[in-house]
C-alpha cells in the first residue's frame, strides 16, 4: 500500500516522434532502475507518429500485387547525429536500416528552366573542389567571380547572429544565395533566408569562417580530410531510411510500450496546478481529469502555448513568437517511359528567382530501393514554405495541376501519372528566425520555474528526425531528474550524465 501511495506519475501530452521518444524512455528508465512510476501519453488524433506517416498503395496495372511506398511525411533521417541511429539500434532495428541508391548520388538545381547537376564537392552554399565549380553551369561567370572573392575577404568580427541571406551575401555574393543557399538551406528548414539564423541552423559555417576565415578553403580542408568524391549538394550517403518505411520507427517504439500507456483522439482541453498538491491537473476534452507530477508538451509552439497560457502568460507569449510554415507533398507514381529525363540523382531543388510551383522534388523510387516496381517512378514534389506559403493551401486538383505543369517542364514528363496523393502538412515547421537560440534559452529558464514542466519537440534545436528524438530523451530525463534526484542518493540519475 505504501508503494501505491508513493507511486508518481507522468503524462506526455503529444504523439509525435519526440512525444513518443520521451515516453518510451520515460518507461525505460523505470522499469530499468525499479522506479515508482506510472506513465501515459496522450494523442489528440487517432494515430502515432505526428508528421511521420507511411502508405502502401496499389500500384495500378495488370501486375496483381505490385504496391507502391509513398511518405507523407520525411522518408529519411541524418545518419551522421547519432541520437537516430542510437534509438534504432536499442529497438533493434538494425535489419531494417537502408541507405539510399549508390548509383547516383547528386542532386540537381533548376536553372532558367533545365536541371542542372550541383557541382561535386559543393556543400549547401559554397565549393570545395576548384575544378567542378569552375566548370559549372549552375552559376554565371561573375557569380563565381564574386564567390572566389571569399578566399580574401576577412572575418566578421562581431558574434552577434546573422541571417543565412546576410551571412551568404556577405562571404559569397548575391548569386550564390539566390541560387544555391536559398533553395539548399532554406529548402531544408521551408524558411526565407531573409530571416533564418545562423546560430541556430547553419552553425558549422561560421565556426568555418572563424577558423579558416574563408569557406572554401574550410571546405576544401574537409573535403581533403574526408576523401568522398563524387558527392554534390545534400550528401546523400549519410541518410538512412527502413526497408518499408519511416512508420517502422514509429511501431516500434509504440510496441516498446505497456498496453494502456497511449491514449489516442485524447485531446487536452487544459492544464492547471492544485494548489494544494502541486500536482499538475490535465483535463482532456473527452474524459476525467488528470492528476501527474510532471508533464512533457511534446506538442508545437503554438499548441503549448495555447495550454499555458492561463498558468504563465509570458512563456505562452514567448512560444507564440516562434513562427511556422505550411508545406504540401505531391508524390505521383509515373510510368518510367513517360519521363524523359534520365533521372541519374536524387532529386531537385528549385530557387524562388525560378518563380515555379515546386520548391523540390526527389526522385523516392530512385533514392531508395523498393518504393515502386520496375517500369515505374514515385516522384515527391514539394510546394509551399515560408515563401510560398499560399500554394500550400491550394485545393487538391489545383496542387495536383502545378506540380505537373512544373515536372513536364523540368523533367519532360508526359502522359497522366497513375497515382496522385496529396499530403499536407499546415503550420508544421517551425522557423528559427535571427536570435533564436536567445530566444529558446529564455523559454527554458522560464520553463524550469514549473517543477516537473519538460518542453519538447522540434521547435527548440532542431527540426529533423534525429533532433526530435534527442529533445524526446532530453525531456525524459529532466523529468526523471525533478521526481527521483532528491531522494535517489548513491543511486541518482546523475550516473547517467542527467543534471540533478
Amino acid at each position: 500500500m505504501e508503494q501505491a501511495v508513493n507511486r508518481k506519475r507522468a503524462v506526455v501530452i503529444g504523439g509525435g516522434i519526440t512525444g513518443l521518444t520521451a515516453c518510451y524512455r520515460l518507461m525505460q528508465q523505470a522499469q530499468a532502475d525499479n522506479l515508482p512510476l506510472d506513465v501515459m501519453l496522450l494523442e489528440a488524433s487517432d494515430r502515432l507518429g505526428g508528421v511521420i506517416a507511411t502508405r502502401h498503395e496499389a500500384c495500378p496495372g495488370p501486375r496483381s500485387g505490385d504496391s507502391l511506398l509513398l511518405e507523407e511525411g520525411p522518408d529519411c533521417f541524418l545518419a551522421t547525429k547519432p541520437w537516430g541511429i542510437e534509438l534504432c539500434d536499442e529497438l533493434g532495428l538494425n535489419a531494417e536500416f537502408i541507405g539510399t541508391a549508390t548509383e547516383h548520388r547528386q542532386s540537381f538545381i533548376v536553372r532558367r528552366g533545365k536541371l542542372v547537376p550541383v557541382p561535386q564537392g559543393f556543400y549547401l552554399m559554397a565549393p570545395g573542389s576548384l575544378w567542378p565549380f569552375v566548370t559549372t553551369r549552375a552559376f554565371s561567370w561573375p557569380g563565381k567571380l564574386r564567390m572566389a572573392l571569399d578566399l580574401v575577404l576577412p572575418r566578421r568580427a562581431s558574434e552577434d547572429d546573422e541571417s543565412l541571406a546576410d551571412f551568404v551575401t556577405r562571404r559569397l555574393g548575391r548569386e550564390a544565395l539566390d541560387r544555391m543557399a536559398q533553395p539548399m538551406v532554406g529548402g531544408i528548414y521551408t524558411a526565407d533566408p531573409r530571416h533564418l539564423s545562423m546560430q541556430a541552423t547553419m552553425p558549422q559555417f561560421l565556426d568555418m569562417e572563424r577558423r579558416h576565415r574563408s569557406l572554401i578553403l574550410a571546405l576544401r580542408h574537409r573535403q581533403a580530410s574526408a576523401q568522398q568524391p563524387g558527392v554534390s549538394g545534400a550528401r546523400y550517403g549519410l541518410f538512412a531510411s527502413f526497408r518499408h518505411g519511416m512508420q517502422t520507427l514509429v511501431d516500434a517504439l509504440a510496441d516498446h510500450l505497456p498496453a494502456g500507456t497511449v491514449h489516442l483522439q485524447t485531446p487536452v482541453r487544459s492544464l492547471r496546478r492544485n494548489p494544494g498538491s502541486q500536482r499538475w491537473i490535465v483535463s482532456p476534452q473527452n474524459g476525467p481529469n488528470l492528476e501527474a507530477d510532471a508533464l512533457c508538451l511534446a506538442l508545437t509552439a503554438p499548441q503549448t502555448a495555447r495550454l499555458l497560457t492561463g498558468l504563465d502568460p509570458e512563456l505562452a507569449a514567448g512560444l507564440r513568437d516562434i513562427p511556422y510554415a505550411s508545406s504540401a507533398v505531391v508524390t505521383l507514381a509515373c510510368n518510367r517511359a513517360d519521363i524523359a529525363h534520365s533521372l541519374n540523382g536524387m532529386g531537385f531543388v528549385v530557387p524562388a528567382v525560378e518563380q515555379r510551383n515546386l520548391i523540390a522534388c526527389s526522385f523516392s523510387s530512385i533514392k531508395f530501393a523498393g518504393r515502386a516496381p520496375d517500369g515505374k517512378v514515385l516522384l515527391r514534389a514539394f510546394v509551399g514554405g515560408a515563401l510560398q506559403q499560399e500554394q500550400a493551401l491550394w485545393p487538391d486538383a489545383r496542387l495536383r495541376d502545378a506540380v505537373l505543369q512544373d515536372l513536364r517542364l523540368l523533367l519532360g514528363l508526359t502522359g497522366t501519372p497513375t497515382l496522385c496523393h496529396v499530403s499536407r502538412h499546415p503550420s508544421a515547421m517551425p522557423q528559427y528566425h535571427v536570435g533564436h537560440l536567445a530566444r529558446v534559452q529564455h523559454l527554458e529558464a522560464a520553463a524550469r520555474r514549473w517543477p516537473g514542466l519538460a518542453l519538447a519537440g522540434n521547435a527548440y534545436h532542431g527540426v529533423g528526425v534525429p533532433d526530435c528524438i534527442r529533445s524526446g530523451d532530453e525531456a525524459a530525463h529532466r523529468i526523471l531528474s525533478n521526481l527521483f534526484c532528491e531522494a535517489a542518493g548513491d543511486n541518482c540519475l546523475q550516473r547517467r550524465a542527467v543534471p540533478c
